[in-house]
């Protein structure tokens, strides 16, 4: 049974590692930075969660992302994913799920990381979208469809690309949205 105080002492070592690893990434955070800010002693961190890696995924989620906009019309629904992407690109510096995104991209080298982005992608996008989906191959327009709305964070977020970021974003919305609406309507 948790006491008031070390829940308060966990609920700020896991606060603290969302923003580190959301700033910094899983390999440049360290667990002694993460006490520290915390304001804790660093065993704790380890005897809270086991690991840093455990730190890292039970801190590093975007589940909820497109949740809104998934609940929105199909006849648009290309454009609106995109533009809950091109939203996570404003104002500067990025919101945190932004920073979580790259985060879980940059770590997904190890097995358990890229196991959590995929199960994280699925259930941000597959999982609401697939049962919405008429006609043929749902599941799998369905993750075509993710495909290209992490394709579109990976470009905007963690490459960067300066012709994008630079491009209007309703033109992005309109261009990107319509190819990805071509397999929500089958």
């Amino acid at each position: 049974m948790t006491t008031a105080g070390s829940q308060h002492h966990r609920d700020a070592v896991q606060e603290a590692a969302a923003e580190l690893f959301s700033e910094q990434g899983f390999a440049a955070t360290g667990v002694r930075e993460i006490a520290g800010r915390a304001g804790v002693d660093p065993a704790l961190v380890i005897r809270y969660f086991g690991s840093k890696e455990k730190l890292f995924l039970r801190t590093m989620t975007m589940s909820s992302a497109f949740a809104d906009a998934m609940q929105g019309p199909m006849a648009h629904l290309g454009e609106s994913l995109v533009a809950v992407v091109i939203r996570k690109t404003l104002p500067p510096p990025a919101p945190m799920a932004t920073g979580v995104f790259v985060a879980l991209l940059r770590a997904s080298d190890r097995p358990t990381v890229q196991e959590h982005l995929r199960e994280s992608v699925d259930e941000m996008i597959v999982a609401l979208l697939a049962p919405r989906l008429q006609g043929p191959d749902a599941e799998l327009r369905s993750r075509l469809v993710s495909a290209q709305i992490t394709g579109l964070m990976a470009a905007l977020f963690a490459i960067e690309d300066p012709g994008l970021l630079a491009a209007p974003q309703e033109l992005i919305a309109r261009h990107y949205g319509r190819a990805i609406q071509t397999l929500l309507d089958n």
